[in-house]
């Protein structure tokens, strides 16, 4: 089954007409993207859009064959002119098959918003799922077999893509195309393909011809990942941005319960708003036997806290216990931990804070905590497969 993308951006396009924001400002040449439109072996349209015969064109194929043009939502971006000789623009009911004079079945997939997605498979057997933008699948039962492609609004729905997975829908080798691309990043073509590879999915140009089920090398999603940053710099929701195609995470949280503090309670409370509902959070600091486990992904934030409960358990606050054992008994820990993360085969995102950058500290405590979470730091990065450095909420690759 052959797919050409004729285009691969929001319903109005990017950049969008008269739109001056950093991302419609840099989305030039390749990176610029029509609306969303798929051609399936020259024969069915799914979403027309201005300029769809042009697009055609461009990418060598003419829309003359098609004997299908269905709709997946309402559009409400610039007038469309239909172009000669192409049938009506239509949309099947939820739940309803049909079989095409081309041989291909598609059937009506139920969104949790308004629109309508599409699976299509081909006589040959290769199977494709196409979702509206802003839509998720509703209704989807576990056991499901794996679509040899979807091609979904990845940045839109991240939990779209969650769903699919925990259905079995979306399997080891299925290739995730990213459509309906909008001016929600900054950074050009290097930030999208970075985002996405998170995902395990990825983005083509604007007439990009694909053949469905044909051996594709998924993006790699990195197993342990370090992500590291000043205070407020957006660390801890870049974290979180890595695992939200994930359909079950464990979050853990290394802060513990503060009594009385009221400042910290609401930001425990917005972070745990900005969650997805399937995660699951635990408070701990024992870390080792976690990451030793089978399981879901963890999330573990932050390192920092965590290393200011292991001083705490050596003594490491006092100048006479830490000579005397405290500094041989922290760096122990800090060695199991280190080896834990080595050792895991679980998925890991783990956030820190960066240190070194500012003010040295005016006691001896201080600086001591400064020179261990340094120390831990380039440790556990050393054991990760991607490092991240986020400032003022832009994520820098340190390592990939």
């Amino acid at each position: 089954m052959e797919l050409t993308l004729l285009g691969t951006g929001a319903p109005a396009g990017l950049p969008r007409p008269d739109c001056p924001c950093a991302a419609c400002a840099t989305a030039r040449g390749a990176s610029a993207r029509a609306a969303t439109a798929l051609l399936v072996d020259g024969a069915l349209l799914l979403d027309l859009t201005p300029g769809a015969a042009l697009a055609a064109a461009r990418a060598g194929h003419s829309l003359v064959g098609v004997r299908q043009v269905l709709l997946t939502h309402p559009h409400n971006g610039p007038a469309v002119d239909l172009p000669a000789g192409l049938p009506a623009a239509g949309r099947v009911p939820d739940g309803q098959e049909l079989t095409l004079i081309s041989g291909h079945r598609v059937r009506a997939v139920p969104m949790d918003s308004p629109g309508t997605g599409y699976e299509v498979a081909s006589l040959e057997g290769e199977r494709l799922l196409y979702l509206p933008p802003g839509g998720a699948p509703a209704g989807f039962a576990e056991g499901r077999a794996a679509y040899d492609m979807v091609v979904a609004d990845v940045i839109g729905r991240p939990d779209a893509i969650a769903r699919l997975r925990a259905t079995g829908a979306i399997g080891a080798t299925t290739d995730i195309i990213a459509v309906h691309i909008d001016h929600d990043i900054t950074g050009g073509a290097p930030e999208l393909a970075r985002r996405l590879a998170a995902a395990g999915a990825r983005a083509v140009p604007d007439g990009t011809t694909l053949i469905v089920g044909e051996y594709h090398a998924v993006p790699d999603i990195p197993r342990r990942t370090l992500v590291t940053g000043g205070a407020r710099s957006g660390k801890s929701l870049e974290a979180e941005r890595r695992l939200e195609t994930f359909p079950e995470v464990l979050y853990v949280a290394t802060s513990g319960k503060r009594e009385g503090d009221a400042e910290w309670a609401a930001r425990v409370t917005l972070h745990r708003e900005r969650r997805p509902g399937s995660w699951r959070t635990t408070e701990t600091c024992d870390l080792v036997p976690l990451l030793a486990d089978e399981g879901p992904p963890v999330l573990i934030d932050c390192l920092s806290l965590w290393l200011t409960d292991a001083m705490d358990r050596v003594g490491a606050w006092d100048d006479a216990t830490w000579a005397a054992h405290g500094e041989r008994e922290l760096h122990e820990r800090v060695a199991e931990l280190v080896a834990a993360v080595r050792q895991t085969t679980r998925t890991v995102v783990a956030v820190t804070n960066e240190v070194g950058s500012g003010v040295v500290p005016a006691t001896a405590s201080g600086r001591r905590f400064r020179d261990e979470l340094g120390r831990l730091n380039a440790a556990f990065a050393a054991e990760c497969e991607h490092v991240l450095l986020v400032v003022a909420g832009q994520a820098l690759v340190l390592r990939s």
